[in-house]
């Protein structure tokens, strides 16, 4: 998995293309929680979740059910009164399942792991994409302060961070 950073760089750079290069913090924060959440899947292995169940890692939250319905809900309890299937409500939950979604595209681009589970609940077949530049991140806090860490931000810096950073200067300049 890329690691949080990552995650949330990616998340600001699509909520500067949504929002024409001046996203409001509530929807940066917003998109930042929904990029990094599909990852609160590993605290099922403290609770004996083996990876390759439908809840383990890379799982359930991982799915696109999973981000259409964190994506509804998110557009529903932070943007009250904006009525959830008005066209500025889908449009909002469209944004946060693309968010939520850009995770698992982005783990499925790492080079470990078991695959992602983009189809559950109803295939829980684990996925990879061909094109895998990115280091798998390490799941402990202290493994990533270590050389395998710093090989990780190498290639998110690369493959992550230059990208959304470039997206962010192209909506900048491109706004009215």
């Amino acid at each position: 998995m890329p690691s949080f950073f990552s995650h949330a760089i990616a998340a600001a750079a699509m909520g500067s293309l949504f929002e024409r290069g001046r996203p409001a913090m509530k929807l940066l924060l917003l998109a930042a929680f929904c990029a990094a959440i599909p990852d609160a899947d590993v605290l099922g292995f403290k609770l004996g979740v083996p990876y390759e169940h439908p809840f383990g890692h890379r799982g359930f939250t991982h799915s696109l059910t999973f981000s259409v319905l964190l994506g509804f809900l998110v557009t529903y309890i932070a943007y009250q009164p904006t009525k959830l299937f008005s066209g500025k409500g889908l449009t909002y939950a469209l944004f946060f399942t693309a968010v939520t979604f850009s995770h698992a595209l982005l783990d499925a681009m790492t080079s470990g792991g078991m695959g992602i589970a983009f189809f559950a609940p109803f295939d829980n077949t684990r996925h990879f994409f061909d094109f895998r530049p990115i280091k798998v991140s390490p799941l402990s806090i202290s493994q990533f302060f270590s050389s395998w860490g710093w090989k990780v931000v190498k290639s998110e810096f690369i493959w992550i961070w230059l990208p959304s950073i470039g997206l962010i200067f192209a909506s900048i300049l491109t706004r009215k």
